[in-house]
């Protein structure tokens, strides 16, 4: 069975250089490593919650794992795969320094797998977990519950050296098991209020101008607002704006104020979305 994490005494999850979190997520994220248990995160795009799994590996020294489910993804693909190919072309020319008669030789670990050879404790971010059908969730938290699985092909069994931090997130676009959710902490990241976005901005610019930072976040969570706008844009839309507007020499904050916005395209990234907060800006000078 895999070791006892063992965390640096007195180390706690409290932030990264990039990430600002409140003191209900700091603790979820603590209480689920200290059990065990998977985090399963919720939350509509933008809010954090793939790089808060970053943010844990860069805060803790750890590396971090990335399994990006889709939606044709089989549990044994991010376990391990047989490259059968390969094996075929190196016996049909026999120019490898591999031999062919040891099937090992041929195995690939998936994410999940590289998380349990890992020397170790890794992070494994378990990305858009909604995408897969039920029976892949259910399957793979087995296989996390139980910290091992087989390789039928060569009939061994692979057990986890260390349990690795496990964070799985959800865009909420498809229900997820009752199975599911019982064994996961859960934890729903509500997007930032005007308070806390500016602190996440000023993060990423710790020079930024008071006035500049105030009219941004002011003018973005308004633009939010703008109905008929199939993807409102996210945290990562406005810093990139607030890039552009510090790079932008003959920008002026007052120019917000007075609902001049510009780099739109920046903030809005579909052509309806585009068109519809054009036009609320052309017509309501918002």
């Amino acid at each position: 069975m895999p070791s006892k994490p063992a965390l640096r005494e007195g180390t706690a999850f409290t932030g990264s250089t990039k990430y600002v979190l409140d003191s209900e997520l700091a603790q979820i994220v603590n209480v689920s490593m200290a059990l065990e248990m998977p985090l399963l995160l919720k939350g509509e795009p933008g809010t954090g919650k793939t790089m808060l799994a970053h943010a844990i590996a860069e805060a803790l020294g750890m590396q971090l794992i990335v399994l990006n489910v889709k939606s044709s993804m089989k549990l044994v693909e991010s376990l391990y795969q047989y490259d059968t190919l390969t094996r075929l072309n190196d016996s049909r020319f026999g120019d490898s320094t591999r031999d062919v008669s040891n099937i090992e030789d041929y195995i690939k670990m998936g994410k999940i797998g590289q998380a349990f050879a890992a020397d170790e404790r890794v992070v494994l971010l378990i990305d858009e977990i909604d995408k897969a059908d039920t029976d892949f969730q259910d399957d793979m938290l087995d296989v996390l519950d139980q910290m091992e699985f087989d390789i039928i092909e060569i009939d061994k069994r692979i057990r986890a050296r260390n349990r690795p931090v496990i964070v799985i997130t959800s865009n909420a676009k498809k229900d997820l098991s009752d199975p599911f959710l019982g064994r996961c902490n859960f934890h729903h990241i509500a997007f930032p209020d005007e308070e806390m976005m500016g602190r996440i901005v000023r993060v990423h610019f710790p020079d930024v101008a008071q006035d500049l930072l105030d009219s941004a976040v002011d003018a973005f969570y308004r633009l939010r607002e703008i109905r008929g706008v199939e993807k409102k844009p996210a945290t990562r839309e406005l810093i990139n704006w607030v890039r552009a507007l510090r790079a932008d020499p003959d920008f002026k904050p007052k120019k917000l104020q007075k609902g001049e916005i510009p780099y739109l395209g920046v903030l809005f990234k579909k052509s309806p979305d585009y068109a519809v907060a054009q036009n609320s800006v052309r017509r309501f000078r918002i």
